[in-house]
């Protein structure tokens, strides 16, 4: 996945250290009660997702990484849960370590679905009880009934 400006400035300074990183996701259900799960061009399945750019909210940052990765707009509806922890931690294919503490919000959806075809390599609507069986990230089956 690309690098934020702010994040590629902070790597000048730390190297491939860990960092602590502010991050949303969607659950976004289609009108079947689907959930909407992407593949990332390295192959990982994520909810659409990312990190928090400064000066953004969390609601700006979830609204323009679902736009950026799937061209869909989206209406934050409530925040279901925040996570993290080193359940949370991943390294880059780089070497780069970073941790989450991501912020999952309900949206409602609009527009045409449409991969981004840089960090989205594709997406499907699936049945919620198969979501967390996909998922590179822990995320409780709990979110997707």
């Amino acid at each position: 996945m690309p690098i934020s400006d702010y994040l590629r400035g902070l790597r000048e300074h730390v190297g491939r250290s860990l960092l602590l990183v502010p991050a949303v996701a969607a659950i976004i259900h289609d009108e079947h009660g689907r959930v909407l799960v992407l593949r990332t061009a390295e192959g990982a399945w994520t909810l659409p997702a990312g990190q928090i750019d400064p000066g953004e909210s969390p609601r700006e940052a979830v609204v323009r990484e679902v736009r950026e990765e799937t061209g869909l707009e989206v209406l934050t509806t409530r925040l279901l849960d925040v996570y993290g922890g080193a359940g949370w931690r991943m390294t880059y294919a780089n070497g780069d370590e970073v941790e989450g503490t991501v912020c999952v919000f309900a949206c409602d959806v609009s527009g045409t679905l449409a991969c981004d075809g840089v960090e989205i390599a594709e997406a499907h609507w699936i049945p919620g009880e198969q979501v967390t069986s996909l998922l590179s990230l822990p995320y409780p089956a709990s979110l997707f009934a």
